[in-house]
């Protein structure tokens, strides 16, 4: 029995008419024979579930630099928490939930440590420029599995290109900026909906900021509480998607001015906060001078465990080992590399 095609026989009959279904996949890259147990979206998703990137996003930061308390956020659980918003929406407008599950998953593959601090270094350092979201389908297209990479669908690449907004407009966009599908989407919404909500959750266990600082009108808005502005708008997207006859992803006029005033308010009050700024201007300084380091000494790089790639000029191959190192590995690079060691007697 293949179960494979029971289970694009339940998308058929249960999806809306405007989900993204595995058996009508534009397909890899590379033609392979298809799963018997797992439509196309499952085998993405475990491919990117099992792949060391993965793994090493529980090392990234997400807001605090390599945090010591065992409750602030990181890179992973920044991803599963995306996964868990976008998969809720999916299912309630009968989306397909494993193609949305998916992308959330591979959304930040190719973040840097050091947050987005570490991706600035990098854009003005790499020829062309560096983004996390190019880089991370680079990471699923070429870099992992020593070179042959995860070889996945079109629509999960194209929902992790997609994926981020930076300060952008939280709906809409240029021609092109949007994921082509509706899963893509709901996963770029999910983004901004969990980091908004976690890193003020994380600011506040700092008591880098205090619940009456927060606007109040954005407060009475979307809620006082974490649970609270989560269920506000992940509600609002259902019901506003749901109106739309579910041929759209959205929010209302009313919590999207909301959540663009708080991740506005945000920027200002906790990322560009004065003791979370110099942490990142320290890790930029790691990061540039590893950079340096290994442009000028291209025979170190496979050495500490980076590799080129045929045909990559040496500056894109130290932006790919950088990019996938975790925040304590590169602190442990730069110290065995720049800082002396004791000498120790024989």
């Amino acid at each position: 029995m293949n179960i494979r095609i029971l289970l694009e026989k339940r998308e058929r009959d249960t999806l809306s008419a405007y989900a993204c279904r595995s058996e009508q996949s534009a397909g890899r890259r590379v033609e392979e024979e298809p799963c018997s147990v797992r439509t196309s979206f499952q085998h993405d998703r475990d491919r990117i579930l099992h792949c060391k990137s993965f793994r090493r996003l529980k090392y990234k930061t997400q807001v605090f630099l390599s945090p010591e308390g065992d409750h602030y956020r990181t890179r992973l659980t920044h991803t599963l928490e995306v996964s868990q918003i976008a998969r809720t929406v999916a299912r309630a407008l009968a989306l397909n939930e494993d193609l949305t599950e998916a992308i959330a998953l591979g959304h930040d593959l190719g973040h840097t440590p050091f947050g987005h601090a570490g991706e600035r270094v990098l854009d003005l350092l790499v020829p062309g420029g560096f983004r996390h979201v190019r880089q991370s389908l680079r990471v699923v297209d070429v870099l992992e599995k020593e070179g042959a990479g995860l070889n996945l669908t079109a629509e999960v690449r194209d929902g992790i290109l997609r994926h981020s907004k930076g300060r952008g407009p939280l709906l809409g966009g240029p021609a092109g900026s949007l994921a082509a599908t509706l899963e893509g989407q709901i996963v770029r919404l999910a983004d901004v909906i969990a980091y908004v909500n976690h890193d003020l959750d994380d600011a506040m266990r700092a008591a880098l900021v205090l619940p009456g600082e927060v606007p109040a009108w954005i407060v009475a808005t979307l809620g006082v509480s974490h649970s609270r502005r989560i269920n506000t708008m992940v509600r609002d997207m259902i019901q506003w998607s749901l109106a739309a006859d579910g041929s759209a992803v959205g929010l209302s006029p009313a919590v999207v001015e909301a959540l663009s005033a708080l991740r506005d308010w945000l920027f200002e009050h906790v990322y560009q906060a004065r003791t979370v700024h110099e942490d990142f201007v320290k890790g930029s300084r790691i990061l540039r001078e590893l950079f340096g380091y290994f442009v000028e000494n291209p025979d170190r790089l496979e050495i500490h465990g980076g590799h080129r790639l045929a045909g990559d000029i040496p500056e894109v191959s130290v932006a790919d080992f950088i990019a996938g190192m975790t925040d304590r590995f590169a602190i442990n690079l730069y110290h065995q590399i720049f800082l002396p060691r004791p000498w120790k007697a024989l």
